[in-house]
C-alpha cells in the first residue's frame, strides 16, 4: 500500500512539505490532547490557567504519541519518502509548542531550521548543528492533534525554502552550521511564499 501519489512526492521534493490527512485516528488524537493538557498544567475548561502565549512540552513517550507516529499510513509514507529500512520508528514525540490566546507576544515566532545533530555541547540546543545531509534526521514531522485554523497561531512554512537552505549548507560540508549560525544567515535568503500548517 502506498500512502502518497507520485504527484504528492514531486510536490514534497519541490515545496519541502506534504500534508497527510487522517494519518491517525480521532481517538488517538483525543488521547494525545488529554495528555498535553496535563503536561501544560493548564485546564481546558478554565482559561484563567492559560497564563502564557505558548507552553513548551518536551519529548513524550506515552503510548498514544508512539501510536500516532507509527500508523500503517505513516509507515508507508516514510518508506516512500526516506526509503524502506532507512528510518527508525519513533518511540517518543516532541517538542510541543502548545499555544493559547494571549495579548502577550510569544517569544518563538522567528524563522528557523530545526537542527539534527549535537555540536560541542550536546546539552545546548543552540549549539546543535545542521548539514547538507540532514545528518541524524530523515524527516521533520509536525503532528496536529486538534483542528487548527489560520487564526490559531499555526506553524508557518516557507514554500521551497529547503532548496535555498541546502545551497547555503552545501559549502559547509559535514560540519554544517550550528542552529544559531544558520539562524543568523537565513534572513538573507530570498523571500518565499508562506503557508500555514493547518
Amino acid at each position: 500500500m502506498n500512502t502518497l501519489t507520485i504527484d504528492q512526492i514531486d510536490s514534497f521534493i519541490n515545496t519541502g512539505f506534504i500534508k497527510i490527512e487522517n494519518a491517525f485516528s480521532t481517538e488517538i488524537a483525543k488521547d494525545c490532547v488529554s495528555l498535553l493538557w496535563k503536561e501544560t498544567n493548564c485546564k481546558p475548561d478554565n482559561p484563567a490557567t492559560w497564563t502564557q502565549p505558548v507552553v513548551r512540552v518536551g519529548e513524550l513517550g506515552y503510548e498514544p504519541f508512539v501510536k500516532a507516529a507509527n500508523t500503517p499510513i505513516l509507515h508507508s509514507a516514510y518508506d516512500q519518502l526516506v526509503g524502506k529500512d532507512n528510518w527508525i520508528p519513533r518511540q517518543t514525540m516532541g517538542s510541543f509548542p502548545v499555544r493559547f490566546p494571549s495579548k502577550e507576544k510569544a517569544n518563538d515566532t522567528g524563522w528557523h531550521v530545526d537542527a539534527s545533530f549535537p555540536g560541542a555541547d550536546a546539552t545546548n540546543y543552540f549549539d546543535w548543528r545542521i548539514n547538507i545531509h540532514s545528518k541524524g534526521r530523515g524527516l521533520l514531522m509536525l503532528f496536529l492533534f486538534s483542528d487548527i485554523s489560520a487564526l490559531d497561531a499555526p506553524t508557518l512554512l516557507k514554500i521551497g525554502s529547503h532548496l535555498d537552505v541546502a545551497k547555503m549548507l552545501f559549502p559547509e560540508g559535514e560540519k554544517g552550521l550550528s542552529f544559531m549560525e544558520l539562524a543568523d544567515r537565513i534572513s538573507s535568503l530570498a523571500e518565499k511564499s508562506e503557508i500555514a500548517a493547518t
